[in-house]
């Protein structure tokens, strides 16, 4: 069913690529949009791994160095038949984990220091295993299509406030151009806001079928939660939020929880005490 509601996502996204094309009314001009976004999305594509690390000050560990964390993960790789990721370990008291990487041969999963002296053995296997599924689903990859449709229907959107539509239109007003150009770019954004918010239910599942059983990542969301509430990050960047298993403080803001890439802890807590957990396949 998740992955029924991922495709749908991304086929309005599609389609609302095809109506703000359709509203300039040029090949040529959804072709030089696209082409644009394609390419600024496959650099991140190819790079986003390295400057999400870079950025949030990651450093590389050894397993002499954090033995617990490496038998986690290795215990947990091998279950799922999955390569074991590159390790990192972040300087921020504030908890926070975030896999990145194209593929399962490309991944790095890092943690911060914080939730390293902060999860029992159990909250950590499930906080590990999240960020496993994540990898295991291919969720960069789908990240980057969904990005590189939304940024499309951005640049097409203000394109076309210029050069697009009607001249009725432009010349009553512009108010057809207007709307384009602002609805059409919210809508993308929420689609993909909704596909972001799918993929942590996705791995939050998948997390606790790898493991077998849901308590230990709930134990831990619930930590997460309420340390996240109280202690501000200083090393994970507004960009590399979204990678997270769980929003990072970085100040109030209205709107917050319209525009969250997250979708509500209290709702991620009662969909793991429902799930009915069968082996990984």
């Amino acid at each position: 069913m998740k992955i029924l509601r991922t495709g749908v996502l991304l086929i309005f996204l599609s389609i609302l690529l095809v109506m703000v094309g359709g509203y300039i009314g040029g090949a040529s001009g959804l072709k030089i949009a696209l082409g644009i976004a394609v390419l600024m999305n496959g650099v991140s594509y190819f790079y986003s791994d390295k400057i999400a690390l870079r950025s949030s000050g990651a450093q590389p560990v050894t397993r002499e160095q954090v033995p617990r964390l490496y038998a986690v993960m290795e215990r947990l790789a091998a279950k799922a038949g999955l390569p074991v990721p590159k390790l990192y370990v972040i300087p921020q008291a504030a908890p926070n984990a975030f896999a990145t990487g194209r593929n399962p041969q490309h991944a790095s999963v890092a943690v911060t220091e914080g939730l390293l002296e902060l999860m029992t053995d159990d909250e950590l296997e499930g906080v590990i295993a999240h960020e496993l599924s994540h990898v295991r689903n291919y969720d960069i990859l789908t990240s980057s299509i969904a990005a590189t449709l939304a940024a499309a229907v951005t640049y097409l959107a203000h394109f076309g406030m210029f050069f697009g539509g009607d001249r009725e239109d432009r010349e009553g007003g512009g108010l057809g151009a207007i709307l384009m150009m602002v609805l059409a770019p919210l809508a993308a954004m929420l689609l993909q806001l909704g596909l972001s918010r799918g993929r942590e239910y996705a791995a939050d599942e998948t997390g606790a079928r790898m493991v077998g059983q849901p308590y230990g990542l709930i134990s831990a969301l619930q930590k997460l939660g309420a340390y996240n509430k109280q202690i501000p990050t200083t090393a994970v960047s507004p960009s590399t939020a979204a990678l997270c298993i769980v929003q990072p403080l970085f100040g109030r803001a209205s709107l917050s929880g319209l525009f969250s890439t997250h979708p509500p802890l209290e709702d991620r807590i009662a969909a793991l005490r429902e799930l009915s957990v069968t082996p990984l396949r």
